[in-house]
């Protein structure tokens, strides 16, 4: 396959940036994209030229590393995929793709296509853990949930943390993820306890980092790579103003 790429340049978050055009000739369609990149990245060290900085771990759709605006769809066209699982058989032989990183400003960018995530660990470290001594690990079945429950919480836990929710959002909402992180602890008997207060803190942390007001336009359900449900936001909603109210 031939591309064209034209992939944003940016020294980092103080730099103006821009698109660069790059050729690619002899693109495999067994390739993932990230693979592709990498074939890209030999050919400019080849060339004497800085490779493009890029983020990447476990290439297995699990870490949420892979952060990347393809043709403007975080992650790119296929539903439910993380961009390192995204197969260049997905584009046809000719294509140009437009490659950016996420767009927001509680993401500043790093280099290229790298942005700032930390604002979502401050999020975490508001309130998106269990504060009560649980003692040493219980046997699995020792506290009884309901299976529906657990589904629920499993569906929730799902979230890998990639910030995808934020860069389809036309107000680079987190509440997705807030919504997840949140809903995941609220589903278990360990986490119930605080989920009001949970809630609380992490929205507040969450309009702390500058992430806009979620407008309910579901782009960040279609552009979830775990497909976490929107459900979960309505979840968060209630028990922030529960706990606005209670104290706790």
């Amino acid at each position: 396959m031939k591309l064209t790429l034209r992939i944003w340049r940016q020294k980092n978050a103080q730099d103006k940036g821009g698109l660069e055009t790059h050729q690619l000739d002899d693109v495999s369609p067994d390739m993932s994209f990230l693979e592709m990149l990498d074939v890209l990245n030999e050919d400019l060290l080849e060339k004497g030229t800085e490779p493009i900085a890029f983020d990447h771990d476990c290439r297995e759709g699990i870490c949420g590393t892979c952060s990347l605006m393809i043709d403007g769809v975080p992650h790119g066209p296929d539903r439910g995929t993380t961009a390192c699982q995204l197969h260049m058989r997905t584009f046809k032989d000719g294509d140009t793709l437009t490659i950016e990183p996420w767009r927001a400003k509680a993401f500043p960018v790093v280099k290229d296509l790298v942005v700032d995530r930390t604002s979502f660990d401050r999020i975490i470290q508001a309130g998106g853990y269990v504060s009560v001594n649980t003692g040493g690990a219980p046997d699995a079945n020792l506290i009884p949930i309901p299976k529906a429950e657990a589904d629920v919480a499993m569906d929730a836990a799902a979230c890998i943390g990639c910030g995808a929710c934020v860069a389809a959002c036309k107000n680079a909402s987190a509440m997705l993820f807030v919504a997840a992180k949140a809903g995941h602890l609220g589903h278990l008997p360990q986490g119930e306890v605080e989920k009001k207060a949970r809630a609380r803190a992490m929205v507040h942390q969450m309009d702390e980092e500058g992430f806009g007001a979620c407008t309910n336009t579901y782009d960040c359900e279609a552009a979830c790579p775990k497909e976490i449900s929107v459900e979960f936001i309505a979840e968060l909603h209630r028990d922030y103003r529960k706990g606005l109210f209670s104290g706790r």
